[in-house]
């Protein structure tokens, strides 16, 4: 069985709080991801996506000036890494969420996504041999 810590990625790109939604929004852009996980003081405090930046930015007509931390989602879900893909699975669809982190708020090891669990799901491939990054 595929646990969370061999499926995840470990290289988590993040962002203060403090930065604009346009560096946001650039930031995704050049690394080709969909989220940005909010640090503060070394802890995850938060996280903004794509469709944060579409919602409530856009839809709304709302400044790209604005700081980070007025937008992000504050109510972070965590995973353990020797957890199983399948409780990866049942606690993004529990939360209907795309992305669960991996670790604690002081410990933040990796995320993993609904891509990372399609891809560890290929069966007999190595799901890191999908690596676009």
């Amino acid at each position: 069985m595929v646990k969370v810590g061999e499926a995840m990625t470990s290289h988590v790109r993040t962002i203060s709080p403090e930065a604009t939604l346009a560096e946001a929004a650039r930031l995704m852009r050049k690394f080709n991801i969909g989220s940005l996980v909010v640090v503060e003081g070394g802890r995850a405090v938060g996280i903004i996506t794509e469709r944060d930046l579409a919602y409530k930015i856009v839809a709304e007509e709302r400044p790209p000036q604005l700081k980070v931390r007025e937008v992000m989602s504050r109510d972070l879900k965590f995973i353990s890494r020797d957890a199983s893909l399948r409780e990866a699975a049942r606690k993004m669809a529990a939360h209907a969420i795309k992305r669960l982190l991996v670790g604690s708020e002081e410990k933040l090891e990796g995320i993993i996504t609904t891509t990372d669990l399609v891809r560890a799901e290929r069966i007999g491939e190595d799901p890191r041999s999908y690596s676009f990054t």
